[in-house]
């Protein structure tokens, strides 16, 4: 895989307003993508997290979604490393769950499948709408693709992972609006804390159906009124 540094993505300020997430990106200060979706999430998935919150205590709730986060930040660092060529000798005795997880990522989900990155951690932006970091962004098996890491507890089903499609549907956007790339297919891959690896894709007509749900999820958004 190679580096093509070919669009210049904006450097951005994250900043916390109303409880909420946003980025300073070019003077404007834009709610990120996940905000959007927490704030418009349908009332079935509020019920079923309050019920596992219930069901699992929420003192043990509170520290298992902490672990997650935790867990996941390590393994995005790990990435983020490899994708930048900085995992260096020091790194290769590291037999933490998060080095191995990444390390399952990288062999079953990178290696030999992405050609070409155009940026990781990169800012990404609709103007007057919102913004968002993407994990990658570059040519993977020869389509310009948004890529997203992900960790899990458990594996997932296909039909549990609609919010990272809609995540990645609003990159794919955001992208093509700004850059007038063709972005067509977004990938995640996943890997579970036993080391189990996932990898989800959507292209096409799939992708626009979910960039269409996206859409309205920002109407949705705004028209709530919670705005900066």
């Amino acid at each position: 895989m190679q580096w093509n540094n070919k669009f210049n993505y904006p450097k951005s300020i994250r900043s916390i307003i109303q409880g909420s997430r946003h980025y300073s990106v070019n003077q404007e200060s834009l709610p990120s993508v996940t905000t959007i979706l927490k704030a418009t999430e349908s009332e079935e998935k509020k019920a079923k997290l309050a019920d596992w919150k219930q069901r699992v205590g929420y003192k043990q709730a509170e520290v298992i979604s902490r672990e997650a986060t935790s867990r996941g930040s390590s393994m995005h660092d790990y990435l983020e490393k490899f994708l930048l060529g900085k995992l260096n000798m020091d790194l290769l005795g590291d037999k933490t769950n998060e080095k191995i997880m990444a390390d399952q990522i990288i062999e079953n989900g990178l290696r030999n499948k992405l050609s070409e990155i155009w940026g990781c951690e990169a800012t990404l932006y609709y103007p007057g709408k919102y913004a968002g970091a993407a994990d990658c962004i570059g040519i993977y098996e020869s389509k310009e693709t948004i890529i997203d890491f992900k960790q899990s507890n458990k594996p997932k089903k296909d039909e549990w992972v609609d919010d990272y499609y809609l995540q990645c549907a609003a990159y794919s956007l955001a992208h093509n609006k700004v850059y007038n790339s063709n972005i067509t297919q977004i990938v995640i891959l996943l890997c579970t804390k036993d080391n189990i690896f996932q990898r989800f894709i959507i292209q096409d007509e799939r992708l626009i159906n979910y960039q269409n749900l996206f859409l309205k999820k920002v109407e949705q958004f705004y028209s709530q009124g919670i705005t900066n």
